[in-house]
Formats: structure tokens, C-alpha cells, sequence
């Protein structure tokens, strides 16, 4: 679905703005005057489509209003996406990035529209039949592992993030997000990020990872195939071990009842459960995944988090789209659940 795109900069995307601009910066890209609707999706960062009628190509910005800089970085999204081109992740090609914030309000990239479907629900999935899901399951996994495989210094990113003490970064990090974009107090709260800090593990090794993985962050080709990975705005250097827990938890979250606005892909029959989604990765892989517990409660936590920042976005009429208002409600049962995991 999509959704005509609201008014001029700094509310959305001024077209014509962009164009003037592109005529100088990329004049290959397009040969005439602009049109964009917004693609939805993205509870975020904002993605566009823009098209001079002859092609469509996508543009990236920061959301709008009240954002922490280092969870918005086009750059780094950019910069990521450029850099995995040449390897076995499938990403789109990207053509120009611009951080003049004074083009469109925001800085921002452009890159190729993929053909695909993020599948969000089990409704959407179950039609395919089971054989199929666990295929398309099966590769998504098999992707993230081929994305933890990747040299970071062979692709130019020996220097995206430290590898040192990257889960006690994470721990402040998330905290420091929350003391950001609090607006009224979070039963849980200060009980997890206490609990984080007092079990902190050693790390399971560095890699590139993706921050936000899930099916509805890939887009899945006609041959049930992963045609990109997308939404790499959380993309850093740090512990593999971080994505599969995230990935873990929408899965958990599929399956409970309450107030989350979360992906039910795992409910479709065919679809890999627990066990079988850390098998695959660990046969993939080859880490040690007996010690989740930690990993698991910060995955909550960071959820958690980015569900209060979009709830404080919300509050101030600063989302664009719909299905905004729930999102609230869903904060104090994801911080109880990370306590749960990490009391287990």
C-alpha cells in the first residue's frame, strides 16, 4: 500500500526542490520533473518512491521531529549498503547521497527499487503453503549467516564500529535513547537496563550486523528467493549473536497476545520455529548460541526502546502515516519480557 506523500519540506518530501537539485548533482537519474508517494512499511526512517515516469527509484530520509542522530545516519546506511554491493548479501545499488540538509529538510540517499514482498503477517505468507515458507524462512536465515560471514575489513568497513566493548555500548546506548525520548515513567524500565548491567557476557566475536533483521525487512523475489535486505539504518560493528536474538524475539512476540505491533510470520505453517531457526544458523554459522539469555533481554530492551521513540514521535504529530497509535501501549510488556529472559 502506499499513501500520497504529505506537503512540502519540512513535513515530507518537495519534489521539486529534489529535482532542481538532481539536475546538477545526478542528471542521469532522471529526465524530467518528479512525482513521489511514500512507501509504507517503515516505522522510521522515511521511504520514498520517486519517479520521472520513465523510472522509479527510492529515497531514504531521517523520520521527522524528534530523532537520536547516531540511529538515523544516512551515511552509515549508505556507506553499509555501498559496501556489501560486491559480496553474497544481496542489496540494492545505490547512486547518490546527500547531507545537505537544506534540499529536502533532511539528509538522504537514493537507490535502486527492488522487485519483491516484505512479508509482514502470517496471512500474507500462509497462501504460499507450507513448503514454501520454510524455504523462504530458511533463506532468511541463511542470509543473515552469509551477512556474519562477511570481512568487514575486505569491504571497506574495517572501521563502521569498535568491536570492544560493543554490548556494554549497546546497554548505554539504548538507555541513553530512552532517557531521550521518555515522557512518562516505564514500569520495567530501570529493572532491565539494571539487569543488562549486572549480566553482561563476553562477546561472541564481531561482524557486521544488520540492528533491525526480519522477514519484513527483506524482499522476497518470485522464486522465494531474498532479492534485497533493506532497512540498515542500525547497521554497525558489533556481537552476530545481537541480530539473531532480535530476530528470535519477533518470533516469540508473533506468538503472544497484547498491545505489540510485531511481525506474525512465524505463525504460518512451515515457518522455522525457535529451535530450528538457531540450528540452521548455528550449522551455518558455526557459534555457540547456548548463552541467549543475555542477548535475548537486550533485544527487548532495544525494542522496547525504538517502540517509546516512536510513541514520542507520535505524541508530538511528527509520524507520517497510519498505525502509530497502538505502539505506546506495546513498551512496558517488551521491558517485562526481557526481564523474564534474563530471569530464566
Amino acid at each position: 500500500m502506499t499513501t500520497d506523500p504529505p506537503g512540502p519540506d519540512p513535513a515530507g518530501l518537495n519534489t521539486a526542490l529534489l529535482h532542481t537539485f538532481l539536475e546538477s548533482a545526478a542528471p542521469d537519474l532522471f529526465d524530467g520533473p518528479l512525482t513521489a508517494r511514500l512507501i509504507s512499511g517503515g516505522r522510521s526512517n522515511l521511504t520514498y518512491g520517486v519517479s520521472d515516469g520513465r523510472r522509479e527509484l527510492v529515497l531514504r530520509r531521517p523520520p521527522l521531529g524528534h530523532v537520536l542522530k547516531t540511529a538515523h545516519d544516512m551515511t552509515r546506511e549508505h556507506r553499509v549498503i555501498t559496501a556489501l554491493a560486491g559480496t553474497d548479501v544481496p542489496v540494492p545499488r545505490t547512486y547518490l547521497l546527500c547531507d545537505d540538509t537544506e534540499i529536502i529538510g533532511a539528509p538522504f540517499y537514493i537507490m535502486d527499487l527492488v522487485e519483491g514482498t516484505p512479508f509482514r503477517t502470517a496471512k500474507e505468507l500462509a497462501p504460499l503453503g507450507a513448503i514454501r515458507v520454510r524455504a523462504i524462512s530458511e533463506r532468511m536465515v541463511d542470509t543473515l549467516a552469509t551477512l556474519h560471514a562477511v570481512d568487514p575489513a575486505a569491504v571497506g568497513l574495517g572501521d563502521f564500529g569498535r568491536a570492544e566493548g560493543f554490548l556494554e555500548r549497546q546497554v548505554r546506548r539504548w538507555q541513553t535513547q530512552l532517557d531521550a525520548s521518555r515522557s512518562r515513567a516505564l514500569a520495567g524500565a530501570e529493572e532491565l537496563h539494571r539487569l543488562l548491567v549486572e549480566h553482561l557476557p563476553a562477546s561472541s566475536g564481531s561482524t557486521i550486523v544488520h540492528g533491525d533483521y526480519r522477514l519484513d525487512n527483506v524482499l522476497i523475489d518470485e522464486r522465494d528467493h531474498v532479492a534485497a535486505v533493506l532497512d540498515w539504518e542500525m547497521a554497525t560493528l558489533g556481537d552476530p549473536l545481537t541480530d539473531v536474538a532480535l530476530l528470535m524475539v519477533y518470533q516469540q512476540l508473533a506468538r503472544m497476545d497484547g498491545p505489540v505491533p510485531v511481525s506474525t510470520v512465524s505463525r504460518a505453517p512451515g515457518f522455522l520455529d525457535d529451535d530450528a531457526l538457531l540450528s540452521r544458523y548455528a550449522d551455518a554459522n558455526g557459534r555457540d548460541l547456548s548463552g541467549m539469555a543475555f542477548h535475548l533481554g537486550l533485544a527487548y530492551f532495544k525494542l522496547a526502546v525504538i517502540l517509546e521513540g516512536i510513541h514520542f514521535r507520535f505524541l508530538q504529530g511528527q509520524t507520517v502515516g497510519e498505525g502509530f497509535s497502538a505502539f505506546g501501549d506495546a513498551v512496558e510488556p517488551l521491558l517485562h519480557e526481557g526481564i523474564s529472559a534474563l530471569q530464566r
